[in-house]
This record gives C-alpha cells, structure tokens and sequence, in this order.
C-alpha cells in the first residue's frame, strides 16, 4: 500500500476525500449524511481509494487515511477542501475555495520516470459556484496553483443529481475540467535535460479531461453513513500525448464512512 510522505499526513488529517467536494453550505447536511438542518456539524471516519495513475509502468495508487468533515454558516471543510462561504443569490450558493491535489509524482514512481525530476503535489486557490435545480445541479470552479510549482490554472463543470430511495441516495455525475498549458507541461511534459530516447522532450498544452461517476451514499443510522464512488476519467490529448503517459482512461473506486456528531 503507498502512503503519503509523513510532512504531509502532518499537514493534513484528512487527506483523502469520500468524494468530489460538491456542496457549499446551502445543503446543511454533511457528504454522505442526511438528516434535519443544522447551524452546524462535524465528523469522522475513514477513507480509502484505489485509483490508476496515468504514468507507464506505474500501478495503482492506494491510500487509506482518517477523514474530518465539519460546515457551519461560514465554512465547509470535507478531506482536503475547503469552502469560505459567501452569500447566496436564491439557488445560486457561491465560496472561495482551498483544495490540496495530489497530482505530484517522484522519479521512483515508475521506470519512465527515472530521472526526471520531482513534481510536486500543490494548494490551489480559487473560486467556486453551485446552481441548485430540479432537473441537475451544476456546479463550476476555477482554481489556480497557489504553490506556484506548475503556476497553471483549472476550471470544473459538474452536473450531477441524486435520487433517494429509502436509507440509499445514488449521485449520478458528469464532469469536464479544463487544464492549462502550464499545468499539463508541468506534470505531463518532459524538459531536454530528462529527454532520452524511450522519453522525448514533450511541451504540455491545454487540455480538457471528461469524467462519469456514480456516488453511492448508505444510512446506515442518523449519525453513521457509508460511501462509495466510482469514477472514469478520459484524459485530454496534450496529456495521453505525453511519452510518459500509456492510459487513455483512469478510472478510480473510493470508499468512505463517516460518524456525525
């Protein structure tokens, strides 16, 4: 099983999310939880994911870390996200929005990537809004890379809606993200001093990756709830172009419970 490096786990209780971070605050009710409105709430559980990683030669990644999630009138925290509200225009919520993305990789993550150099994980600072409707709710965020490793910019576009039967709720999804130049050439190009034979030099450019998920919420009791979220990511062009890059598609199973206080 691969672990997150240590500076991390101390950084960040909850690294890994039960899910997407899709809310924001006008939905009083935690992810993954359902009950009766509340100023305020928190909680904790476990989370575990399994996930393909894009790079030849890489298997897939593993992670099984604590969850924390906690929202009141002004904050929503949920694993590695979280949400500053800011007022709302009747079904419009909007927030400033704080994530930690694992998107790094060290050289010893795969043969192809022996002696290239290290890309690092980053905290992305941005913008999010979410239109709730009857028909599917959608949700937008642009984010940029605070950290400043890759200095490159994000934009989401998520239409997902749930249907509720009995303690079950299924969260049908479908999503684009939009990635820049610097983004992709930071984590998927390679530079002319890495650039080998099995590894030419490869300038990223913008891309845009497509998404289908299905979110499986179980209640189990008022305060206890099981996740479960599979996922298919297609990857854009500019990064399945990559020499580093074999999967056209990565998909990802992620598993999460959760106790309410």
């Amino acid at each position: 099983m691969n672990f997150l490096r240590p500076h991390i786990l101390a950084g960040l209780f909850a690294a890994v999310a039960i899910t997407p971070l899709p809310a924001l605050a006008d939905e009083p009710a935690p992810e993954g939880m359902s009950g009766a409105a509340a100023t305020s709430y928190w909680g904790v559980g476990l989370a575990a994911s399994v996930s393909q990683r894009p790079y030849r030669g890489e298997g897939n990644k593993t992670r099984a870390l604590p969850l924390l999630v906690f929202e009141n009138r002004w904050v929503r925290v949920a694993g590695p996200g979280i949400d500053l509200k800011l007022p709302s225009a009747g079904p419009v919520s909007f927030a400033l929005r704080a994530r930690y993305a694992f998107d790094g990789y060290e050289p010893d993550d795969a043969p192809i990537l022996n002696g290239m150099e290290e890309r690092r994980d980053s905290i992305w600072l941005g913008a999010a809004a979410r239109w709730h409707n009857t028909i599917a709710d959608v949700s937008a965020e642009w984010l940029g890379d605070a950290s400043r490793h890759s200095k490159g910019q994000q934009f989401k576009l998520v239409l997902d809606h749930t249907f509720r039967a009995g303690a079950f709720e299924l969260t049908p999804r479908l999503g684009a993200t939009w990635l820049d130049r610097k983004y992709v050439d930071y984590y998927y190009g390679v530079t002319a001093p890495e650039a080998t034979a099995a590894r030419p030099f490869y300038e990223g450019d913008a891309t845009v990756n497509a998404e289908v998920g299905l979110r499986t919420v179980y209640n189990l009791a008022p305060r206890h709830a099981l996740s479960l979220d599979v996922s298919t990511t297609r990857l854009g062009s500019a990064i399945k172009d990559s020499p580093l890059v074999e999967r056209r598609n990565l998909s990802s199973v992620r598993f999460g419970y959760v106790y309410r206080f």
